[in-house]
This record gives C-alpha cells, sequence and structure tokens, in this order.
C-alpha cells in the first residue's frame, strides 16, 4: 500500500476517533491524556490499567468510552470476597438431567471495564491472566475463546490505601500501558463543579462508532512506518532499564532492580504507532516513543531498595533514560 493510500485511510478513521472523544467530552472535563491512552489501547488490542484515587472519574471515562462505540460491555466491581468463578463462570449442575453446563462469566464481552481491580485477592487476579494474554479462558475441559475487539480496562486505588491488594507482577505485565490519573486544574474543577452539581441530568452517550470502525483502524496503525533508527531507539530505551551504563545513562547504577522484557519493546513499538496514527501521521518519530515511554515502562521497572531510599521514582529513573539515551 502506497503512503497516499495509507494517507487516506488514517485521515477516514482517525475522524472516527476525533468523534469519539468528543462525545465523551461531553460527559468529561479535561483529562484528554487519560482517553487518548484509553484509544491507544483500542488501537493497539493492549489492556489499560488506571491508577489514582478515588473520584477522579476513571470509571466514568472508561463506561462512557465503551457506550460511545456499537459493542459489548461488561462492568465487573472487585471486591474482597470475590472468587474466579464471579469473573470467568463456572459449570452449573442440572440435577434433573444428570448434566453440567457452562454459565459464563461477566468477562464474555469485547470491553470489560475491571474497577478497583486491586480489591480483589490474588487468586481472582490471576484468572485474569489467560482471558488477557491469550483472550480465551477455560471452565472445565472446555476452552472459550474471545471476539475482537477484547480489551481490559481496569482501574485501581494506590496500593497504599486502606483494603487494596498489589497486583501479582505477572499480571501487571499484561497491561500495555499504565497511566496515573492526576487532580483535574482548578479550571477544569469548577467547570466540574457546575456540570455535575448544578441539578442538570447528565448527557447520554450516543454510539457512533462499531466494532468494525475499531477493527479497520487497527489494521491502519499495523502500517503505520517506522525508520530503523527509530526502532533502534525504541529498543535502546527498554534496554537502558536493564543496564543504563550500557547505554551511557549515569547516575542509575545499582537503582534498577529489574528492567523491563522484551514485552516492554514490543508495546513501546505498538504504542508508538498508535499515537503517530492519533496525530494524523503516517510515519513514527522519536517524540511518539518519549510521549509513551512512561506510560509503558512504569509498571514493568522495579527499584533497587537503594533507589526507594533516596526518594527515588520509576518516573524519575525513566525521565532520566529518556534524557540520556541519544535520540536519532
Amino acid at each position: 500500500m502506497t503512503a497516499p493510500q495509507i494517507d487516506e485511510q488514517i485521515a477516514q478513521y482517525s475522524q472516527t476517533c476525533t468523534k469519539l472523544i468528543d462525545e465523551v467530552g461531553r460527559v468529561l472535563v479535561g483529562q484528554e491524556a487519560m482517553v487518548s491512552r484509553l484509544l491507544i489501547g483500542m488501537l493497539t488490542g493492549g489492556h489499560i490499567l488506571l491508577e489514582g484515587v478515588p473520584g477522579l472519574a476513571k470509571t466514568l471515562t472508561v463506561s462512557s468510552l465503551a457506550k460511545a462505540i456499537h459493542t459489548g460491555f461488561s462492568r465487573i466491581q472487585f471486591t474482597p470476597d470475590m472468587l474466579p468463578a464471579d469473573v470467568i463462570g463456572t459449570e452449573v449442575f442440572n440435577p434433573k438431567e444428570a448434566t453440567y453446563s457452562i454459565k459464563q462469566g461477566p468477562i464474555f464481552s469485547n470491553l470489560i471495564l475491571a474497577d478497583e481491580i486491586n480489591r480483589a485477592p490474588a487468586k481472582v487476579q490471576a484468572a485474569l491472566l489467560e482471558a488477557m494474554q491469550e483472550r480465551q479462558v477455560t471452565i472445565g475441559t472446555e476452552t472459550f475463546r474471545f471476539e475482537d475487539p477484547f480489551l481490559v480496562m481496569a482501574t485501581q486505588n494506590p496500593i497504599d490505601q486502606e483494603g487494596t491488594y498489589p497486583l501479582p507482577e505477572a499480571q501487571v505485565d499484561r497491561f500495555m500501558l499504565k497511566v496515573m490519573v492526576d487532580y483535574p486544574t482548578r479550571d477544569e474543577e469548577r467547570k466540574v463543579v457546575d456540570r455535575m452539581a448544578g441539578g442538570k441530568p447528565m448527557p447520554e452517550i450516543s454510539a457512533i462508532a462499531t466494532p468494525e470502525d475499531i477493527m479497520g483502524a487497527r489494521g491502519v496503525v499495523e502500517k503505520i512506518w517506522c525508520d530503523d533508527k527509530v526502532r533502534d531507539y525504541v529498543v535502546d530505551v527498554v534496554r537502558a532499564t536493564r543496564n543504563p551504563a550500557e547505554l551511557g545513562v549515569r547516575g542509575l547504577e545499582g537503582m534498577i532492580e529489574t528492567g523491563a522484557s522484551p514485552r516492554g519493546s514490543i508495546n513501546l513499538m505498538k504504542a508508538s504507532k498508535a499515537h503517530a496514527f492519533l496525530q494524523g501521521r503516517n510515519y513514527i518519530t522519536p517524540h511518539d516513543v518519549k510521549s509513551l515511554a512512561p506510560d509503558v515502562l512504569r509498571h514493568r521497572v522495579m527499584l533497587s531498595y537503594e533507589a526507594e531510599a533516596e526518594g527515588k521514582t520509576v518516573d524519575d529513573c525513566i525521565r532520566q533514560i529518556l534524557d540520556n539515551v541519544p535520540v536519532p
């Protein structure tokens, strides 16, 4: 496919993404970065983890985006007393016929809102592993594949809050992006108060996109061009989380316990393509990589005790890597 043809498809499908952003904006004030990251997940099939204190419209954003797409949507409210069967389903015995039948759980949908995922115990969180990675679940002896698009958008409160459980590293790695949701600005918060406390009903979200639109846009994103030098830059940024000195990053010796795996490189490349697509370009620039690197890497890098003792955060280390790895 030629570049002009790709440009034409980008213009066609990016218009749909713009409409989605505008539709979500009817009920959401600010949080443009969170909405764009959710769209990147939609365009790449990557799962998204949103972290922030309660009351920052995480659930509202995800549910509004799901309503704007005419597809299946399921919300799972995680609680400490949940069982794995509450998520994936179970076998039900019929005493009259002496047979078993499958009762499918709420995971059987297209867009899954896993609300407050870190309030569930580890065995329930582990039940999502096969679903998120393999796009399928096994109940009894039968395996069920999910229909595309299938995307898990999870929210969690910070793990230092009471009544929460840290997510297992194996499950955290299944998320393409971990997005930190911050407080709104003063002007945005004033608009929120005017809109939500004004006595007017919240606007209804209209379905303006279809699964076919999403899958078509994914096909275009896969065709976004990337120069070999930018590919090398993606690999170098991720490798710098494992051995900073090898890539010329000084000051991080002994600070990083575990770096990002090759899955981080794959996801950074995919996310950068989607970011370029949302910007209306048919090629990736190093700016795309820099913009997405913190969200792709922050949950894949584990700091050492020395770094924690010095007050360094994962984002500090990633920022230092991005500032020192040579940009093509």
